[in-house]
């Protein structure tokens, strides 16, 4: 009887790390599929929030805080980021790394502002995942380009 418990418990830790992977897997598919549609320009990565998801910049720039939904995000940051580039940014992801829940890209970001200078971006997000969208962000990137391309275009 205590084989078959110890051979229950070892299946059932097997079968659960095997889960854990595959989510992993799952997930970090996921989010290099919305790089790769961002950056052939068929869609917004950002499709992949919900909309109760938290997202923070990390940071000292003008807009580092914490978001407390992805319309919040994307009025505040995105869409006016956008509106001060005449190209917009194209992804290209440097690396994926994916563990439990999480998955952390290492991305590089290049575009071109509407006064025609080069807006070019290295960001690392951290992702929590949940049923194969994003819930909460933690992002870091360079707070000086940014914050100037944000106050160098504001009135434009």
């Amino acid at each position: 009887m205590k084989t078959i418990k110890m051979a229950l418990f070892a299946l059932m830790a097997t079968f659960g790390m095997n889960a854990a992977a595959q989510t992993q897997n799952e997930n970090k598919k996921i989010i290099n599929a919305g790089f790769e549609r961002w950056a052939k320009g068929e869609g917004s990565f950002f499709d992949l929030l919900t909309d109760d998801m938290v997202w923070t910049i990390n940071g000292s720039a003008p807009l580092s805080k914490t978001y407390k939904s992805k319309k919040q995000f994307l009025d505040e940051v995105i869409n006016p980021l956008n509106d001060r580039l005449s190209q917009k940014i194209v992804p290209s992801v440097r690396a994926l790394y994916a563990e439990n829940d999480m998955v952390i890209a290492l991305i590089d970001g290049k575009a071109t502002a509407i006064d025609g200078r080069p807006y070019n971006m290295s960001y690392a997000w951290f992702m929590q995942m949940k049923n194969g969208k994003i819930i909460k962000v933690d992002a870091f990137l360079d707070a000086i380009q940014f914050a100037d391309v944000m106050q160098r275009l504001s009135g434009k």
